[in-house]
């Protein structure tokens, strides 16, 4: 069988628990069996019916819950009506679906006591959100880390994407390879939403251009991009820009110089979890250095950044 990289699942522990997103497509399926292959046994399928495509989802809830139960794998499954969650919150399709998915690994989680939870991205899902965070304007080439935390309703969630350095064409072998089933959603080459248009259109348009995998180089610069900012974490570290009730201090911001400041004020936000910040909210930001400017701006989540008595600070 083609050799995958194997070092995740070489090195985690096959006594913990772990929560694994399963959908029944190829990617997820291919992870839920690399994680039998390797002798993992603690492992609960969690499996949620956004109700978008019919019968085609029924039976997608029935092949993983089929394909759970022969692997011997606990399994969580649940059904919403994604349309009217999406209605309810006033978010589009896909932010609506990744809330609701990241409710449901949260109740998961409290069920099982387990936070640790395992999604299926590879390096091609990677490229494509970078070159999307790159469309958004976001501050610098960023995609998703291997290791993250996710912060939902109190509770963090322990975030590892085991496949992300793995090319989608290579999961597709493997697969075939070992005659292992998944489902095919064809919703997935419909090109009705930014992602299936950046997957099917702008990436392959990149790569007959440039005559070369710009997929494969997007996620290079985002390795260099990451570099850089270990090199500002330790500037921060050294500047100390934060006072010791954690509000920012800005005599010390504005000793910095432009590029620190950016970064210093970016970790400031998504210590506080803010999400959502592109480089014009950034800049709005930035742009209360100034003592002559507006004392305070509107953030996402009815939260405000304000700036009172030398300092900035979340309201």
């Amino acid at each position: 069988m083609p050799d995958l990289d194997a070092s995740w699942f070489r090195e985690a522990s096959k006594r913990k628990r772990y929560l694994l997103g399963v959908s029944g497509g190829l990617d997820s399926m291919a992870l839920l069996y690399l994680m039998h292959e390797h002798g993992f046994r603690e492992v609960v399928v969690c499996h949620l019916d956004h109700g978008l495509r019919g019968e085609a989802s029924l039976g997608d809830a029935r092949f993983v819950g089929k394909e759970a139960e022969r692997l011997g794998f606990s399994l969580e499954s649940e059904k919403l009506d994604l349309r009217v969650e999406m209605l309810k919150s006033g978010d589009s399709l896909e932010t609506a679906g990744r809330l609701a998915r990241h409710d449901f690994f949260a109740k998961c989680a409290r069920k099982w006591r387990c936070k640790r939870v395992l999604l299926a991205h590879h390096l091609d899902d990677q490229a494509e959100t970078i070159l999307w965070n790159l469309m958004r304007g976001s501050h610098g080439c960023r995609g998703m880390s291997e290791f993250s935390e996710l912060t939902v309703k109190g509770l963090t969630l322990e975030i590892s994407r085991p496949l992300l350095g793995i090319r989608k064409a290579e999961l597709r072998a493997w697969m075939e390879e070992g005659n292992y089933p998944w489902r095919e959603d064809a919703s997935n080459h419909v090109n009705d939403v930014v992602r299936n248009r950046i997957r099917n259109e702008a990436l392959p348009l990149l790569n007959e251009i440039a005559k070369r995998d710009v997929g494969k180089n997007l996620v290079r610069a985002a390795q260099n991009d990451q570099e850089t900012r270990a090199v500002f974490e330790w500037a921060l570290e050294k500047a100390q820009p934060l006072d010791p009730q954690g509000r920012l201090h800005l005599g010390v911001m504005r000793s910095l110089p432009p590029a620190l400041q950016a970064h210093a004020l970016l970790s400031f936000l998504k210590s506080k979890h803010i999400a959502a910040i592109d480089h014009a909210l950034l800049e709005r930001c930035l742009a209360m250095l100034s003592p002559d400017s507006a004392a305070s701006v509107n953030l996402p989540g009815n939260l405000r950044l304000r700036r009172r008595a030398g300092r900035f600070f979340i309201e």
